[in-house]
């Protein structure tokens, strides 16, 4: 079983992937490392030249590729459960949704809205609307996180390490070593 972990920009999902790959000793994956290599692009330039829409497909073709996957921690972009209408507006993902159930164990990191928002246009990020806020985009994703997750941890006011201890205490248990697993031959 893989355990996927979801939620908005700025949730630390990438942090606390990595502190779980350590605690638990599987393999973390990151949904935006894999689409940038599938297109040889950093992601706000693939998505200034082809699109939020190709994006989304990529997007999807990743996921595809990590059901090949067993007991990993995949660390999913923000949008991940995200499709574009034929206008442009972003919409439920059905069939990432299907993939997201079959990849394993979905994770919401789940926190404040107004800090998460605050922080979301840092770094290297594209930019997610020009006529909507970040803020808008969240309340909008909201439902659609809790919809995919198995799971919901409320980050506010936690540690990223202390929210890794967490999930690996109540969604890997039973989780171990792969290495430990295999009996030594005679």
């Amino acid at each position: 079983m893989n355990l996927v972990i979801v939620g908005m920009r700025g949730a630390g999902k990438s942090n606390v992937s990595r502190r779980l790959a350590l605690i638990s000793k599987r393999p973390a994956l990151s949904t935006d490392d894999l689409v940038r290599y599938e297109t040889g692009q950093s992601i706000p330039d693939f998505v200034q030249q082809e699109g939020w829409s190709a994006f989304r497909d990529v997007e999807y073709q990743v996921l595809q590729k990590l059901l090949a996957m067993e007991s990993a921690i995949v660390d999913c972009g923000g949008g991940i459960m995200v499709e574009l209408d034929d206008s442009g507006s972003e919409i439920f993902s059905e069939r990432k949704a299907e993939l997201l159930s079959q990849l394993g164990r979905v994770v919401f990191l789940a926190g404040d809205l107004d800090r998460l928002a605050a922080k979301a246009n840092r770094g290297a990020r594209p930019i997610l609307s020009d006529q909507v806020s970040v803020r808008e985009i969240m309340e909008r994703r909201l439902p659609w996180y809790e919809r995919i997750a198995d799971v919901t941890i409320d980050i506010e006011g936690r540690k990223r390490q202390s929210i890794a201890e967490k999930i690996a205490s109540e969604q890997l248990g039973g989780w171990s070593d792969p290495a430990a697993e295999k009996v030594p031959s005679n």
